[in-house]
């Protein structure tokens, strides 16, 4: 029987060794996290009534009698973002952002649980009875809301460049182009939405780069996942 033969047992067991499954699994959640926020939100604004999608943010779904299903998104794809972070800090080892592009990640989860815990103030109609236009007063939670989702967005804008710095000193890129691409389209995307428009083209710009932004966090995991010993 050969040695090769004799080793394959050994390099299957390193590579399944309980730490790299729990890495694994963390790292899951960073794909998972994505469509489980777009379908869940995308559904609600296509199903709930008075929802205009081309004009309201999603933020908006939390309020009403069915609000609950937009604040278990926030707080459910928040803590995957979480523990994704915590994947990715483990599998990435050492080596420039190891440490800050993941805490950055989980600002961005924190900020996503936090607004789903401050919820939005009712505008623009929605839900059904509530006066047209923004409020006159922003209420605390409401301001504790927009608090939130800042400071998570600006998480997961300054993760981007992170991972842009550490791919480009290791000369890789398409992948230092690509997380700063999506760090410079968000941070763009955001700006706009920041500025209190409710244009169709600066709603439909916010939702291309916040899909981005998911479609890059998976890459990443999904790069991790599969050489979870090795340095990115």
């Amino acid at each position: 029987m050969s040695a090769g033969y004799m080793d394959r047992p050994r390099a299957a067991e390193q590579v399944c060794d309980p730490g790299t499954r729990v890495t694994r699994s963390l790292l899951g959640y960073g794909v998972l996290a994505g469509p489980v926020y777009v379908i869940a939100a995308l559904a609600q604004a296509l199903l709930r009534p008075g929802f205009d999608l081309a004009h309201d943010d999603v933020s908006l779904l939390s309020n009403g009698s069915l609000g609950w299903i937009q604040i278990a998104n926030f707080l459910v794809t928040g803590l995957m973002v979480v523990a994704c972070a915590v994947g990715m800090r483990r599998a990435l080892g050492g080596g420039r952002g190891a440490t800050w592009g993941p805490v950055l990640l989980a600002v961005y989860g924190v900020g996503l649980m936090g607004a789903g815990i401050f919820v939005a103030d009712p505008m623009h109609g929605f839900p059904p009875g509530t006066a047209a236009g923004r409020p006159s007063v922003i209420t605390t939670h409401g301001m504790l809301h927009i608090v939130s989702a800042a400071i998570g967005f600006l998480g997961l804008v300054a993760a981007c460049f992170v991972f842009a710095r550490r791919f480009a000193v290791q000369h890789r890129s398409a992948w230092a182009w690509f997380s700063g691409g999506t760090g410079v389209a968000f941070l763009a995307a955001f700006a706009g939405v920041a500025s209190g428009s409710d244009s169709p083209a600066i709603v439909a710009a916010f939702w291309a780069a916040l899909i981005l932004a998911w479609v890059w966090m998976a890459s990443i995991s999904v790069r991790l996942y599969r050489r979870p010993d090795s340095t990115i």
